[in-house]
């Protein structure tokens, strides 16, 4: 993508992903458990059909790519039980609940 094919995000004025640091440089994200597997949530949602593709404005269901973002997630929270603070468990539960209910809906229908 060319520097004028990039978006810019209007509240902070940087490039389409990034975010302001401390000084204001348009820099990544900090790479987080909790921003991990909310990126895993946002996927699942967008293949529920929950949240549109961001060019198109379409939403489009994909019941495979969300089982295999669940999945995932569950992967996740197996293999670090006993090793997430109390919020990052307590947030794993709270999206593996809520994507596990829109998943049964979206099939139910």
């Amino acid at each position: 993508m060319s520097d004028q094919e990039t978006k810019i995000d209007s509240d902070c004025g940087c490039d389409e992903g990034k975010v302001p640091n401390k000084e204001g440089k348009c820099v990544m994200p900090e790479v987080t458990f909790s921003a991990f597997v909310m990126s895993l949530n946002t996927s699942v949602l967008y293949h529920l059909g929950e949240i549109a593709d961001p060019v198109s404005g379409q939403k489009t269901v994909n019941l495979d790519a969300a089982r295999h973002g669940i999945d995932t997630l569950v992967v996740i929270q197996n293999k670090t039980k006993g090793n997430l603070a109390a919020d990052e468990e307590e947030m794993l539960k709270n999206i593996l609940y809520d994507v596990k209910l829109r998943f049964v809906k979206e099939v139910k229908k």
